[in-house]
């Protein structure tokens, strides 16, 4: 991570577009739209080390040059209601030695809407006497408190939050689950959902998505199509994708606990699925594809896939894959959209979005 000065955020990021760029050098791209994020105050979620010295705790990063971490007080890039809780709920917590002892991170999850997880990890059982003394944190600021040791865990509360964010004019709530994925910069996730529902207004017909996770992107695409197909492997994200779908009153979307692996075969019926018993899949018209994949990119399986479709829309977080997935494809396909988004300022990483459509329409 470079240091953080929000003065040198422009540059850092002409940077990172500059390097893009030389990775895209051998595609032509259209001009592209560039979503920067806020310089301070962005991200919705942190883990921090605790360092125990002479009876006290302290919140502490790894420092890379040194075996000893460095102390912070506090995380600018962190989301205000982090800032805002970090010292206290630290002052809380050295008052009391049940608390304490043994702790060695803190893990903290907030929303836009300052709905708040903290997770306390401790290298002892947390029991009945832990969860009494931390139901005082709870009390005093108004958050949900998880504790966690080996193969157990306490909630005081929620171990979830609810987001609130704001689409191109509609809400949209999301439970998001401690420990679960989900988008650490808010204002970037709502710059990335927006651009997605504008490039699929005209996709028509029903969508496929793959790797779903919590129904983040699911829940908004949902207006630009008559039904939609979603997967995702993780049971507990399927499980908060559902609650989703309920709480935003969208009610076309089905969601199969597969993999893109397996999606994939269905489609081609190579195999039959017990999972997809409710589902019929003759009963859909899937001309557009959407994929958020892994840093890893996407198998040469689903890459295949990915060639029958019409509309093709690929959130990467990882460039390099992205260009040598988009070069696989390039028979097939050609880029109508290019955008890019900041989700993690200064970090060398870069998000884009990009929407392809079948040569020859």
């Amino acid at each position: 991570m470079h240091q953080i000065n929000p003065v040198e955020y422009d540059h850092l990021l002409d940077i990172k577009i500059n390097n893009l760029k030389k990775v895209f050098s051998y595609i032509s791209l259209p001009v592209f739209e560039v979503y920067k994020s806020e310089p301070l105050n962005f991200r919705m979620r942190a883990e921090f080390r605790i360092w125990h010295d002479d009876g006290e705790v302290f919140y502490a990063m790894n420092n890379p040059d040194k075996k000893i971490p460095y102390m912070i007080n506090e995380f600018p890039i962190g989301s205000k209601k982090i800032n805002e809780l970090m010292a206290p709920l630290l002052l809380e917590i050295n008052k009391n030695n049940i608390l304490k002892n043994k702790l060695f991170s803190a893990e903290f999850l907030t929303t836009l809407s300052d709905d708040v997880v903290v997770t306390l990890i401790y290298h002892k059982p947390v029991d009945e006497n832990w969860k009494k003394e931390a139901t005082n944190l709870h009390t005093k600021f108004m958050i949900n408190i998880i504790g966690r040791s080996r193969k157990k865990k306490l909630i005081i509360g929620h171990d979830y939050v609810v987001e609130k964010l704001r689409i191109d004019g509609t809400d949209y709530h999301y439970k998001q689950i401690e420990n679960g994925f989900t988008q650490p910069n808010a204002g970037i996730n709502q710059a990335m959902l927006s651009w997605t529902l504008r490039q699929t207004q005209k996709c028509e017909d029903d969508l496929l998505e793959l790797y779903c996770g919590n129904g983040n992107f699911t829940c908004v695409l949902s207006r630009n199509f008559k039904k939609v197909l979603a997967t995702e492997v993780s049971k507990a994200s399927v499980k908060a994708a559902h609650f989703n779908l309920e709480k935003n009153n969208i009610g076309n979307v089905k969601i199969c606990r597969m993999s893109s692996e397996e999606i994939t075969s269905a489609l081609n019926k190579v195999r039959k699925f017990r999972r997809l018993k409710n589902i019929d899949l003759n009963t859909y018209k899937l001309n557009t594809i959407f994929v958020d994949p892994p840093r890893a990119g996407l198998d040469e399986k689903t890459l295949n896939l990915l060639k029958k479709f019409k509309n093709i829309l690929y959130i990467s977080c990882n460039p390099k894959t992205l260009q040598e997935n988009i070069q696989e494809i390039s028979d097939t396909h050609s880029i109508k959209s290019f955008a890019v988004f900041d989700q993690f300022p200064y970090t060398d990483h870069l998000e884009c979005g990009v929407l392809l459509q079948l040569k020859n329409l």
